[in-house]
Order: C-alpha cells, then structure tokens, then sequence
C-alpha cells in the first residue's frame, strides 16, 4: 500500500473516531455542548474543547506508535474510555453539577478542559 494510501486510510479512521468521541462526550454530559457553544458559553467550548485536543493527542501518538489498524483502533477505543471515565471522575469530585457550565462557569470549563488535555497527554505517552 503506497504511503500516501496509508495517509488517507488514518486521517479517515481518526475523522470518523474523533466524530464517535465527540458525539459520545456530548451523550454522556448532562448538557447540551454544541447548544450552548451556539449561544456563546465560553465554559462550555473550553470544557468539550480540551476534551477534543485530550483525545486528538492519544489518537496521534495510537497512529505514531501502532503497527497496523486494528491495534490503531483498539488503542483509539482505549482512550475515548479513558477520557470519559476522566470526565465523570472530575465532575463527581469536584461535585459539578450541569448548571456550571450551562452558568457558563469559565472556571469549571477550564478546569474539565484542562483535566482532558493532561489526560490525553499521559494517555499518549502510555502507549509510546
């Protein structure tokens, strides 16, 4: 297979993973993200959007380190667990509840946006 073949075949599986990721976040979360972003609520861009980059950066390094893509997938799977199960334990300890972000709340944004990306970057180096 040519490497451009390659190229396509990950950026096409990592499109349609980051789409999973970002339909099963917004599933999971006791808000509406893409309403509220609609409507100008910072907390909540800055909340789904470290989430997206956390799970992004674990996706890179899956494509980086991974031989193939079945191991590439069940990596991707891995972490999309991961930075859910990051999210429930961040909102059940810091007693979060939706009117936070639906408040728009920047601080409880940015703290969940933050939790994400240090997720996904401890998530990514896991797998080198």
């Amino acid at each position: 297979m040519t490497a451009f073949a390659t190229y396509l075949i990950y950026l096409g599986l990592s499109a349609i993973l980051l789409c999973i990721f970002i339909w099963v976040y917004s599933h999971i979360t006791p808000f509406d993200e893409m309403l509220l972003i609609r409507q100008g609520n910072l907390a909540a861009a800055i909340s789904l959007g470290g989430a997206v980059i956390g799970f992004s950066l674990t996706l890179a390094s899956c494509i980086l380190h991974t031989s193939g893509y079945v191991p590439f997938l069940s990596w991707a799977v891995s972490a999309l667990i991961v930075q859910l199960l990051a999210y429930v334990v961040t909102t059940r300890m810091m007693a979060m509840t939706r009117d936070h972000i639906e408040s728009n709340n920047v601080a409880f944004g940015v703290i969940l946006g933050a939790i994400s990306l240090a997720v996904g970057a401890i998530n990514a180096a896991c797998i080198s």
